[in-house]
Parts: structure tokens; C-alpha cells; sequence
């Protein structure tokens, strides 16, 4: 995990930073949709560098998750499952 920035380069940390490592599972949060669909889609190069550079088997799994989302849910009375619409106007 210190190794991050060097193992991924300058534009993926940038925008994407790893939360865990636990039993060769990296879990990575990312700052947009659009950038966890981008390392998701780089996951298997990914892993390529991290078997070059830290060994085989160290990293075996990339766990992308999108940025957090506000929690919708507002006082005592809602309805449930009625989540946040695509327009806010």
C-alpha cells in the first residue's frame, strides 16, 4: 500500500486510492464512476505490474469500488425504496 503511487503511476493515484490489502485482495476506491470503470478495465495489466514488481501471487485480485454516496435517507418518515432521481431540479 506505501507503494501505491510508484506501482500505478501519476494519473491512477491520482484519482484512485487503495483502502485494503488483505489475502492478496486489493480493495481501491475512486474518486468518479468513470474512474473505476477505467481500473477496472487496466485490472489485468495491473496485476501484471504487481507480479513484476512486488513477485508472483503477492496481489491477486483488484477490488474497484466507486466514490461513496450520500446517504438520501432524511428524517422519521420516508418511503422506502424510493432512492435519489437522475435530475435534482
Amino acid at each position: 500500500m506505501s507503494r501505491w503511487a510508484e506501482l500505478v503511476g501519476p494519473q491512477i493515484n491520482a484519482h484512485c486510492s487503495p483502502e485494503s490489502f488483505e489475502d492478496t485482495t486489493v480493495v481501491v476506491r475512486c474518486d468518479s464512476t468513470a474512474w473505476a470503470t477505467q481500473v477496472r478495465l487496466l485490472s489485468h495489466s495491473l496485476l501484471k505490474t504487481f507480479d513484476e514488481k512486488l513477485g508472483s501471487g503477492v496481489v491477486t485480485v483488484i477490488q474497484v469500488l466507486g466514490p461513496s454516496a450520500p446517504s438520501w435517507k432524511k428524517g422519521m418518515r420516508r418511503v422506502e425504496g424510493r432512492g435519489p432521481r437522475d435530475t435534482y431540479g
